[in-house]
């Protein structure tokens, strides 16, 4: 057997020398304050939190980039599609001085070109048109003119939402009957007493409103919006829940989906400056894109005011979570500090028995 130095046999000590060491190692493991090995080691049941902070920061970019499309997408397709609404929304328009002045101009040169080539080319042309252009702009003014102003958006915007909704309408342009505006117009003169105005004949014309290949790209679009108004704001609304309930923190996920929120909004209200800029530059007529300017910002305020209120709720809600989060555990720690303070009664001494 070999021997080590001093006479001592390899492996003599070995053992208990090895088992000493043992014990001191668990002895060094179960003090408190240490962790071992075996603490270290993520437990089976569940994920790491920077895997649950990455997951939750994926749901919570989704639910953000959905607010503003979804919100879009309602105004869309319930927003502009309520007649009421929309003819409620038009109505202060007819007193607009640019819409006006471009209905004046409509109505003026089709009176000229209902009165007929020797009128409108011929030596009673300059005779003819100022008159009738002052005529035009003077009903402007009138409460027939708002009679028939109300009528025809809402004899338009029936017409079209028929055409939008009916799939066997395919390939028909939309026409809108001008009787039931002509009647209205008549009823308010006949109203306002002026003469001869029951003698005005109702015809029923059809006038062109939209071509048959707008209608089949509009009816598409109407659908596919029709089915995102509800499945998108659904959709923000689940992922936004499952973000918060997978974070490691989720007071964090709170605040980055209040800001996110925020942002979509203020992306939403940006659209809607960007997409009037383009709709008024693809205008040909420069001289009536003020009027186009007013019809557009009465069908987008809508929409402007949910981009506003997006943005407010979010940075309120990023607020309140900050603020908790930073108040919040003083809060509770000094409420155990308070109580604690109480000052306590002394006993009352025991009466002392006298002497005897």
């Amino acid at each position: 057997m070999p021997l080590r130095a001093g006479g001592v046999p390899v492996g003599a000590a070995d053992g208990p020398t090895q088992g000493v060491a043992a014990l001191a190692g668990r002895a060094r493991g179960a003090l408190p304050g240490r962790v071992s090995d075996r603490d270290r080691a993520p437990r089976p049941g569940k994920a790491p939190p920077r895997a649950r902070n990455v997951l939750s920061a994926v749901l919570l970019v989704l639910a953000c980039l959905l607010v503003p499309f979804g919100a879009l997408a309602s105004w869309a397709a319930h927003g502009l599609t309520d007649t009421g609404r929309y003819v409620r929304t038009m109505a202060p328009l007819g007193a607009d001085p640019d819409v006006r002045r471009a209905v004046a101009d409509a109505v003026g040169d089709g009176v000229m070109r209902e009165a007929g080539r020797e009128a409108d080319t011929g030596p009673l042309r300059g005779a003819l048109g100022p008159f009738v252009h002052d005529a035009a702009r003077s009903f402007t003014r009138t409460e027939a003119y708002r009679a028939a102003w109300d009528a025809a958006n809402r004899a338009v915007h029936d017409a079209v939402l028929r055409a939008l909704r009916d799939d066997g309408a395919r390939g028909a342009p939309v026409t809108v009957d001008a009787a039931p505006v002509i009647a209205r117009v008549k009823q308010q003169l006949s109203d306002d007493h002026v003469p001869f105005a029951h003698r005005i004949p109702v015809t029923h014309t059809r006038i062109p409103v939209l071509p048959a290949e707008d209608v089949d790209r509009l009816r598409k679009g109407y659908q596919v919006l029709d089915t995102a108004a509800f499945w998108l704001p659904l959709a923000a609304a689940v992922l936004a829940v499952a973000a918060i309930g997978v974070a490691a923190c989720r007071r964090r996920a709170v605040t980055a989906l209040g800001l996110g929120t925020a942002l979509g909004g203020a992306l939403l209200a940006l659209a809607v400056a960007v997409g009037r800029r383009l709709t008024l530059a693809d205008l040909p007529d420069a001289l009536h894109r003020p009027a186009a300017g007013a019809v557009y910002d009465a069908l987008t305020a809508t929409l402007s005011t949910v981009s506003w209120l997006l943005c407010l709720l979010g940075l309120t809600v990023a607020a309140g979570a900050w603020v908790t989060g930073r108040y919040g555990p003083r809060l509770v720690a000094r409420r155990p500090a308070r109580g604690s303070a109480v000052p306590v009664a002394d006993p009352v001494p025991a009466p002392s028995r006298a002497r005897a």
